[in-house]
């Protein structure tokens, strides 16, 4: 066995001791479902708009979100994993009261309209599909969601959103079957048509805010803490800096990798819209519902279905992490016991605000909830929201008396507060935008 590591020298390169190496897939956890579930069926009816309008004029957005997304996913989870609590266990223990509540109610109502955006979408979609009252579909996809956090135990749940996130190939397929200028596509990423109209600067602050957004950061950071609480061997890295090389390394290579395939199939959604629906001059896109439909015609119907499959199965995940990424966020604010892991009558409270967020949801969609204002204003508080989140986040895994010895390191130093810069000229163009 190598020797410890010598005093001083830097935390991820020391020894951890000798382990049974993992597979790519078992390294593979919170950062995949992380980064599979922005892909919900609000951010495809974002992507959707963006190509059916612009066309390959946006794809840039998504090639230079991936650093700053990827960057600041890492920083969650190494606030999770270094001192076994989730963004807001350790907000509450650092920042007074007040700050917490206003953030803790902005991130709930977000994820509560999306919630509710998505589950109209899911039925939207099963409705082209198979007909039927979407009504119905709603309070199925929102039951079921909820029956599987509250019923199914941890580590098959796990594996079951896992297996969700190929439901992303679907938009990998629809490339394969639509003809693709590529170099038209190049010359757009290399050399892009930025514009100062008012809907340009709109149509990337949707872009902004949908790939990196606040639930994104609590859910991973909250699922690394039920990692390390789901091993019997493994604690928080602070007070086992043993375990930290080989745990850093899974982090970091299940984070860039699931951000790579959020990215990735965003990137192909804008790809698929833009060759069909804005070549075709359609160009006024709502919904993901409206995208897929709008697809048919066009590029046929195994593109339309495929679409629209891919709808329901990317809502499939990203309602649990929605609502219970909300509900870690509310739990931890108030001290409740929390965590998927824990049997329903151990963390009542905790289950009962997924069962809530659900509810809502769904009440949303039966009262004829507008998609389009709802998506709107979703984007909106999570773009408000994600800029004080990321500085607290920051302040936080820079500081030796929270991190250890675990702080960040330069480079994602440098890419956190580049990513909150980007945000905050992404809050200043909204506002922007309204003004003109």
């Amino acid at each position: 066995m190598p020797t410890p590591a010598p005093a001083g020298r830097d935390s991820e390169t020391g020894d951890g001791g000798p382990k049974k190496p993992r597979t790519i897939w078992q390294c593979l956890g919170p950062g995949l479902v992380t980064g599979a579930s922005d892909d919900d069926p609000s951010g495809i009816a974002t992507y959707s708009q963006a190509g059916a309008q612009f066309g390959y004029g946006l794809a840039w957005t998504l090639i230079l979100t991936y650093p700053l997304m990827a960057a600041i996913q890492e920083i969650s989870a190494r606030i999770g994993r270094v001192t076994g609590h989730g963004i807001a266990g350790n907000l509450r223990r650092h920042y007074p009261p007040l700050t917490i509540n206003a953030i803790i109610f902005l991130l709930v109502a977000a994820n509560v309209i999306n919630i509710g955006a998505d589950l109209g979408a899911m039925a939207a979609a099963l409705g082209l599909l198979i007909g039927g009252p979407q009504w119905l579909y709603v309070l199925l996809f929102g039951g079921a969601s909820a029956a599987l956090q509250i019923l199914v135990p941890y580590c098959r749940y796990v594996s079951i959103l896992k297996w969700l996130t190929l439901s992303l190939f679907a938009y990998v397929a629809t490339v394969l079957v639509v003809p693709i200028p590529w170099a038209e596509l190049g010359h757009a990423v290399i050399h892009p048509p930025v514009s100062l109209k008012s809907e340009y600067l709109v149509a990337v602050v949707a872009v902004f805010g949908t790939t990196i957004s606040p639930y994104l950061f609590f859910w991973q950071a909250d699922q690394e803490v039920e990692e390390e609480k789901g091993d019997p061997e493994a604690r928080p890295l602070k007070k086992a800096p043993e375990q930290a090389p080989e745990e850093l390394r899974r982090i970091r290579l299940d984070t860039y990798i699931g951000m790579l395939l959020s990215n990735g199939v965003a990137l192909f959604i804008i790809i698929t819209t833009a060759a069909t629906l804005h070549v075709h001059g359609v160009t006024d896109i709502q919904t993901s519902s409206q995208a897929a439909e709008a697809l048919r015609p066009i590029a046929g119907t195994f593109a339309f279905a495929i679409f629209a499959l891919g709808i329901i199965g990317t809502g499939l995940l990203a309602l649990p992490v929605l609502a219970g990424s909300a509900a870690y966020a509310l739990g931890e604010a108030r001290r409740w016991p929390v965590g998927l892991a824990r049997p329903w009558d151990k963390a009542k409270a905790f289950y009962g605000a997924i069962l809530l967020a659900m509810a809502v949801g769904s009440v949303m969609n039966v009262i004829d909830m507008d998609p389009v204002k709802a998506l709107f204003w979703s984007a909106v508080v999570n773009g408000l929201v994600a800029v004080p989140v990321i500085v607290m986040m920051m302040r936080m895994a820079t500081k030796r008396e929270i991190m250890g010895d675990f702080v960040l390191p330069p480079v994602l130093r440098v890419l956190g507060w580049v990513c909150m810069a980007a945000m905050a000229v992404v809050d200043t163009a909204m506002v922007v935008t309204w003004v003109i």
